[in-house]
């Protein structure tokens, strides 16, 4: 929905990040889109051509990429590099542009940008290299955001101050916004929404409240268990047993049954279908109106 964030959570592997890469059409070689539907705007995305998705692109979405050292020219400065993300979707001479990124710089918080705008990427640390990115994302004003893990290697007060920032700026700017992350904790405070994906299948999605607080989905359920909060009474973090399939040869059925402790002899059977079991909340699961999974935050806090 227009204006919110949407959070996409899953272990490694689960799918996340070819999910954005497809929206932009970018998923490397051998990768490709063989079928489906990607709609924006009322329009498929994947009837596009080359030429028209080099439009769409940074002008009307933009990719802040997992780490932000690969996606920058270590042989370039930061201004080179900004000032070439502006000229090539809005009409500015070099002049308005370095304006441009500057400007940009002071809107991610970046002290003294008229001086570190100059800077090479290397001279920069973690923390400024995501702000560089965030306002080279934000250099177009798109409309859609994609923030790939965006919080990966920084510490903990870094982190905060980038998801803080991040959110302010969404709704300064009134952008939509889907955050990729494998923390659960990373979504609770920024997404309005969660889909959680499991070996390349959306298994449940709904609102926040609702994921964290009434999960149907027993994997849904074990990433909740597994999150660490020193607010819980809790003597120890449970695991979830195994690990994601490979999806060139995925189990049959449910791809999570050979991992889920409710799992029946039908679950290896059906694949199951995403349903909307309440207003705005989906399952994939065909067990999910027979089991009971009270969610592990909200009966440990009730104790």
């Amino acid at each position: 929905m227009e204006g919110e964030t949407l959070g996409l959570v899953g272990e490694s592997g689960s799918g996340k990040s070819v999910t954005a890469l497809s929206i932009l059409g970018i998923v490397p070689r051998p990768g490709k889109i063989i079928a489906g539907r990607i709609l924006y705007k009322g329009e498929n995305l994947l009837e596009k051509s080359e030429a028209e998705m080099q439009k769409v692109r940074g002008k009307e979405i933009s990719y802040i990429f997992q780490d932000p050292a690969t996606s920058l020219n270590p042989v370039f400065n930061i201004a080179d590099q900004l000032m070439e993300v502006i000229r090539r979707h809005q009409k500015a001479t070099k002049k308005q542009a370095l304006e441009k990124a500057i400007e940009l710089f002071r809107l991610v918080e970046i002290p003294d940008p008229e001086i570190k705008i100059w800077s090479y990427p290397h001279q920069l640390s973690g923390g400024m290299k995501q702000r560089m990115a965030v306002a080279r994302a934000l250099s177009c004003h798109p409309r859609l955001l994609l923030a790939d893990e965006p919080t990966t290697n920084l510490d903990v007060t870094i982190q905060a101050q980038i998801l803080e920032l991040m959110k302010h700026l969404k709704d300064k700017l009134g952008m939509s916004m889907i955050l990729i992350t494998h923390d659960m904790g990373v979504v609770a405070g920024v997404a309005d929404r969660i889909s959680v994906l499991y070996a390349g299948r959306v298994c449940e999605s709904a609102s926040t409240k609702t994921i964290f607080y009434h999960p149907m989905h027993p994997y849904t359920r074990a990433l909740l268990t597994a999150v660490p909060n020193l607010a819980l009474k809790r003597e120890k973090l449970t695991v979830i047993p195994g690990t994601i399939p490979n999806l060139i040869e995925p189990p049959s059925g449910c791809r999570f049954h050979p991992r889920c402790e409710f799992a029946g002899s039908a679950c290896a059977e059906t694949v199951p279908p995403l349903v909307e079991m309440e207003p705005e909340h989906y399952v994939a699961c065909i067990r999910a109106k027979e089991i009971d999974l009270k969610s592990p935050l909200r009966a440990e806090s009730n104790e």
